[in-house]
């Protein structure tokens, strides 16, 4: 087992990571940019190294100064939380470069599943479901012209080194195409320095439903049962909760031995999970896989008692997974809570905290970095906490969720708190009746145009 582990992030994942190591009895090194010198994960860890000024790009994105803290400080393995570094294939190497630990996937890994197009080509060959669309990278438009006729109205252009939704582009008719095709490229070069897209078929009416995988070296993998992550804003995740209220027994298991054969076909160690669209028919399609922990990994925990980040260093550490899959016992609902104003756009809303009360109670989960008094910076992303309540039904862990909702106060900046409180009220979602264009729907019915 790791004597020390570096823990190359920042806020509650941060945190988050040093909790399971000290129960683990390992000791922890964080790194922290000027504008975090004040945050928990600084406070907690054994020992902490500044490695840049606020910009990520000379901190957090930094190699060098990651790997050079590492060395310094003795730590024999890294994790790279999520985000940053945790998905870039060339850290992944220098780590091991340098007899480092990466306590995620390899960059062979993650270069075969970070690109798009090439996971689908791989998922293709390993017999998991996949959208129709282009086999790999569209070469020219007029390539783009003759897969969207062939794959059939409407499709979805995608970047292939893409996330978080940019490079992204619905279309719903032909003589849209072109607009959509030069826009997406363009977008996709700017926020990847990659323009290279593919096509799929627009599913129509779906649900993002993601099953969490853990493999390990032996090439043997298992699964954790699904998360509904359908509640999105321009491809970002809002809520998300476990059981999905649409799943059935049998798409369950369907869907479950797809992830694991999805992992054991390119022997994938370590967490991550396998994402699925899924149509209204309960028709499963292969959308991508993340090989990092996920941002929502805590409903998971919470459901099937078990941890992730435990399992995830046990692995790395070369200890095999026993191999059963686990099922929902309980129902987890997790709301993102961020720095934003719900009611301008989600406009980012740094500053200085001024109040701050935390909900509790039986069933009630709070993964926060933040405290009275803290500033949240204004480089980095906006989310500061993750409230998460669980319950014997999902009726319980709604009324759960409104009354942390109500306790939770947080005074000095806008936050998104009371849009989820005003979500948790919604028949459609109360009743589980809700797909990815869920809050296009909101918006309209609302009349909010500036949600």
């Amino acid at each position: 087992m790791f004597k020390k582990i570096l823990i190359a992030n920042r806020g509650e994942i941060a945190l988050r990571i040093i909790r399971t190591c000290k129960e683990m009895g390992i000791k922890t090194v964080a790194v922290y940019s000027t504008a975090d010198a004040e945050s928990l994960h600084v406070k907690f860890a054994d020992e902490a190294v500044c490695i840049g000024p606020p910009p990520s790009k000379d901190s957090y994105l930094k190699m060098s100064s990651i790997i050079a803290a590492a060395e310094i400080t003795n730590a024999d393995a890294i994790h790279p939380g999520y985000g940053f570094l945790s998905e870039n294939a060339k850290f992944s190497r220098i780590c091991v470069e340098h007899d480092i630990k990466f306590i995620g996937a390899s960059g062979d890994m993650i270069d075969k599943m970070g690109d798009k197009a090439n996971a689908k080509t791989t998922m293709i060959e390993a017999g998991v479901p996949c959208v129709p669309g282009s086999e790999g990278v569209i070469e020219t438009f007029e390539d783009c012209v003759k897969t969207a006729k062939e794959t059939g109205y409407p499709v979805m252009l995608k970047a292939s080194a893409g996330g978080g939704g940019k490079g992204m582009r619905a279309v719903w008719k032909a003589e849209d195409l072109r607009d959509a095709w030069d826009s997406a490229r363009q977008e996709s070069r700017a926020a990847f320095g990659n323009d290279d897209m593919y096509m799929e078929k627009l599913i129509e009416e779906p649900r993002h439903i993601e099953i969490q995988i853990i493999g390990d070296s032996t090439g043997k993998a298992c699964h954790l049962s699904e998360r509904d992550c359908s509640v999105q804003r321009r491809h970002q995740k809002l809520t998300e909760e476990t059981p999905s209220p649409f799943m059935t027994d049998e798409l369950r298991e369907k869907m479950g031995e797809a992830a694991v054969k999805a992992s054991e076909y390119i022997k994938y160690e370590g967490a991550g999970t396998v994402e699925f669209l899924v149509d209204k028919h309960r028709n499963f399609f292969f959308m991508e896989m993340n090989t990092r922990i996920q941002v929502e990994h805590p409903i998971t925990e919470q459901v099937v008692d078990y941890d992730l980040i435990r399992e995830q260093i046990r692995v790395a550490a070369g200890i095999p997974i026993s191999g059963k899959n686990y099922y929902p016992k309980l129902h987890a609902i997790e709301c993102r809570i961020n720095a934003e104003d719900p009611y301008h756009g989600f406009r980012p809303s740094p500053g200085r905290i001024t109040t701050l009360h935390a909900p509790g109670g039986h069933g009630v989960r709070l993964d926060t970095h933040v405290y009275a008094g803290y500033m949240i910076p204004p480089n980095y992303d906006s989310m500061i906490a993750k409230l998460i309540t669980t319950a014997q039904t999902r009726e319980e862990a709604i009324s759960k969720m409104k009354r942390a909702l109500d306790e939770f106060i947080i005074e000095g900046v806008k936050t998104t708190i009371p849009f989820h409180r005003q979500l948790m009220d919604h028949p459609d979602y109360v009743a589980g009746n809700y797909t990815t264009k869920f809050m296009e729907d909101f918006v309209m019915e609302k009349n909010v145009s500036t949600i």
